[in-house]
Parts: C-alpha cells; structure tokens; sequence
C-alpha cells in the first residue's frame, strides 16, 4: 500500500507535493476510507490529516530574517513569515478544511467558492464567491477534500486570477487526489503548488476517484 513520498514528488514535478508515507498517515487514511468508519470518527481522523496538510502547507510560504530577544536575555536568529494569508474554501466539503486552517493561523481571513455543474452546459460554473477584499495582496490556501478530475479546482483558480491573485502564490491542499485532477491542474496552471496526503489510482467510469473515500462532504457533515 505504501509509495515513496520522494518518488511521487519527483513524477509529478516540484509543485506536486505529497505528503511523506508514514504509518500515521496510512493507518489514518485507511480509518477514513473504511465504509464502517461513522462519523465521528471520520471527522477526527479527517481532521487530523488536514492540520497535516495545512502545516506542510506553511512549510512552503515565504520567510525572512528575523532577530528576536528571548526571556534569557540572549538573542536569536530565527525568521518569520513573510505576507499575509487567507484560506479560499471550495464549498461544501472544502469548509470540513477550515477549522485545521484556525488551528494554525490564528484569525486568519477566509473566503468562500461555491460551484456546480451547469445543467445546461455540464460544465463546472461559478454560483458564488465571498472572498477577502485585499486578496490579491495575500497568498491564498485553497481548500478542497478530494481532487477528481480537477473541473471544481481550475473554476476555483480562474476565479482567484480573475480576483488579482498571482497563480504562484495559490497553494490547493487536498486529501486525495487522481492522477487525471494532477495533470488537467497541472497543464493549466503549472506555477501554482498541490499540497495533497495522497494520490490514488484514478478515476472509475462515473469519474469518482477510485479507491477513494466516498462522498467527503456527507461523510463529513451529514
């Protein structure tokens, strides 16, 4: 069950990050993909791979020099963020990533995205965004459970543009994602960073993510 973190990084480039193989990781994933899991226990397990994925997130936002004086009276050379941040959910599941997005930023800004298929069309269409008014200042989060064939992701993205938002400083965390999702992200819009826990094998017939998990958002909510 387990592949390199390493390895999958290299295969689909520097800006596809994949969160390390460890046992922790499996063990959780594992817990949240069982149809037995009931929900409370799907929302622990979920939460703690999103504060997971939220650090591993940070962990590639920009620093600078910092000095500070500790209670000891001896200086130190640290560093602190550089910019500011805000989280973009992609409505319904994406809001189950906002708490672990608290946990770490305390009072952090975050802003909604909500699509939907268009019946006429079929294709991904905009119904709603409330997002921060000094976005394009800001390096943007942009939070999504599950990755499929990325339609609800590049609408996402378009939007963030659109907003001012330059395309390398988006980061989308996502707990698992499809090969198809990677590459349709990746073709569009090849400077923006993919933080996910995990890349599964691909898409069945109805384009779920297989094995996947299920629906997230009523797993999560419901």
């Amino acid at each position: 069950m387990a592949h390199n973190a390493t390895s999958c990084a290299s295969k689909w480039g520097e800006n596809i990050i994949v969160l390390p193989a460890t046992a922790q990781l499996q063990a959780l994933l594992t817990l949240i993909r069982d149809e037995r899991t009931g929900r409370g226990d799907f929302v622990f397990y979920s939460d703690r791979i999103i504060r997971l994925l939220v650090e591993e997130g940070l962990n590639h936002l920009p620093v600078v020099p910092e000095t500070v004086k500790t209670p000891t009276g001896v200086q130190f050379e640290g560093v602190g963020f550089e910019g500011r941040i805000c989280g973009v959910s992609i409505m319904r599941a994406g809001e189950a990533m906002e708490a672990g997005l608290r946990d770490c930023c305390r009072s952090v800004r975050i802003g909604k995205i909500l699509i939907q298929r268009d019946e006429e069309t079929a294709q991904p269409k905009l119904f709603y965004a409330k997002l921060p008014d000094d976005i394009a200042q800001r390096y943007c989060l942009l939070l999504d459970p599950m990755l499929a064939t990325g339609g609800s992701c590049l609408k996402a993205i378009e939007v963030l543009l659109e907003q001012g938002v330059q395309e390398e400083r988006i980061l989308f965390l996502n707990l698992i994602a499809s090969p198809e999702g990677i590459k349709n992200v990746q073709a569009k819009f090849p400077k923006l960073k993919v933080i996910t826990a995990w890349v599964d094998a691909g898409l069945d017939a109805k384009q779920y993510i297989t094995p996947g998990l299920g629906d997230f958002g009523d797993r999560y909510f419901l």
